[in-house]
């Protein structure tokens, strides 16, 4: 068996480079997952409703300026925009310190989001400009897994401050996520520049939201990562309310999620290189999110041990349609883009996952909790569908990739069936 440093970090060189930023910038975003709301209630004094006002607001932000801040790294190099977006992040996310109302909350929040939404706009586009286009989506694969493995450990960093409970150790949990962020800024400058990219038409610059058909795979995959919120808000209020399971078996799922995101996501990669293995590894992803529905809803009313049988089986089947969901969507999201305009895409990408991280705890909550095992059925139908929507829809978008006027690029072919399937 490969040894978990080999499993996390790609082969030396630029894919490498990212992912060690990425795991030290994850370390710090675990801290901010876990503390931010204790922080600004408890340390701040900002009430539940003002926080909750707050953090939709920055979110919207961070969708909006998603695909623009994608352009400026197709058009500036992505390696510096993502750089100053880190060192923005760090010095805002030391700014909190010193936040004592909502007003200024919003303010620091604002900008934030769009220092945000500049590095993650331009990680996308550092990848295509610095890893091998057969290359990129297994990069992406490491960068997840990566990502995994920094937030369960700034979770558990966080949970050493929130045991105190006092606002210097809250001010330090904040100080650790802004130097996290700083050290992944710092990760950054041993990696080659990427030159901008662009086109040579005076058409419109912000193409990919005139795409309507990448748009359409945008919305279908935004809505599929609805079935995050499954794992994270609706299967642990399901099993405290409506299971003889016992309450300690959320953490255990959670756990079991993250392993074996972090052991398998690079394997589930193989095979969504092309567009014609991602689009079918959707449709997989799918059926396997569908069935992990069916069994959660089994999981209601029925003894303990057979309740804990069918989490469990749910909770990995669940997992495997997660791991084709995302290497399906970095493929299509990669492949469709026109060379000259991978920052932005994956931006318009990123918009997708953001719009159903917005949609996700009203309508998995409304459905899986309020309605019971119907409204598990429900969303193991939609699932399904939105998994077998997709090929079309990228057969469709492949036939109308945009070019820029005088640029060559390479034909895209999506096959009608087959593509080999991730193992």
């Amino acid at each position: 068996m490969r040894l978990l440093p080999e499993r996390l970090l790609p082969e030396p060189g630029a894919a490498r480079i990212l992912a060690v930023s990425t795991l030290v910038q994850t370390v710090g975003r675990g801290i901010w997952l876990t503390a931010s709301a204790l922080f600004l209630t408890r340390s701040v004094g900002l009430t539940v409703a003002e926080v909750g006002v707050g953090l939709t607001v920055t979110a919207l932000v961070s969708l909006v300026a998603s695909t623009p801040m994608g352009y400026l790294a197709d058009r500036f190099g992505p390696r510096g925009i993502q750089f100053l977006g880190l060192l923005g992040s760090a010095g805002l996310t030391a700014a909190l310190i010193a936040v004592r109302s909502f007003p200024q909350f919003l303010l620091v929040g604002v900008a934030t989001a769009l220092s945000d939404a500049a590095f993650r706009g331009a990680r996308g586009a550092m990848i295509a400009g610095a890893v091998p286009p057969d290359q990129r989506v297994r990069t992406r694969a490491y960068l997840r897994a990566t990502t995994n493995v920094g937030i369960s450990v700034g979770t558990v960093l966080a949970g050493v401050g929130l045991a105190a409970d006092t606002r210097a150790a809250y001010v330090t949990l904040i100080a650790v996520n802004a130097a996290s962020l700083a050290g992944a800024a710092l990760v950054l400058i041993p990696m080659a520049p990427i030159p901008p990219v662009r086109g040579t038409g005076n058409g419109p610059r912000l193409i990919a939201l005139r795409d309507r058909p990448f748009l359409a795979f945008t919305v279908l995959d935004g809505l599929m990562s609805m079935h995050f919120g499954l794992l994270n808000i609706a299967l642990p209020l399901w099993i405290a309310q409506h299971t003889h399971a016992p309450r300690w078996l959320i953490s255990v799922l959670l756990l079991v999620n993250t392993t074996v995101i972090v052991l398998f996501q690079v394997r589930a990669s193989r095979g969504t290189e092309q567009l014609t293995g991602a689009a079918h590894a959707a449709r997989r992803a799918g059926v396997a999110i569908g069935v992990a529905c069916l069994l959660y809803a089994a999981s209601g009313g029925v003894p303990t041990p057979v309740a804990v049988g069918l989490l469990v089986a749910g909770a990995l089947v669940h997992v495997i349609g997660e791991l084709w969901h995302s290497a399906a969507g970095w493929g299509i999201s990669f492949g469709l883009a026109p060379a000259h305009a991978q920052g932005q895409y994956q931006g318009a990408y990123g918009m997708g996952m953001q719009l159903g991280g917005m949609l996700a705890p009203v309508l998995v909550t409304t459905l899986a909790i309020g309605w019971g095992a119907p409204g598990w059925l429900v969303l193991a139908v939609l699932f399904a569908l939105l998994g077998a929507a997709q090929p079309p829809v990228v057969r469709w978008a492949a036939q109308h990739r945009p070019t820029s006027v005088g640029m060559q690029e390479a034909p895209l072919v999506v096959a009608s069936g087959g593509g080999r399937a991730p193992s």
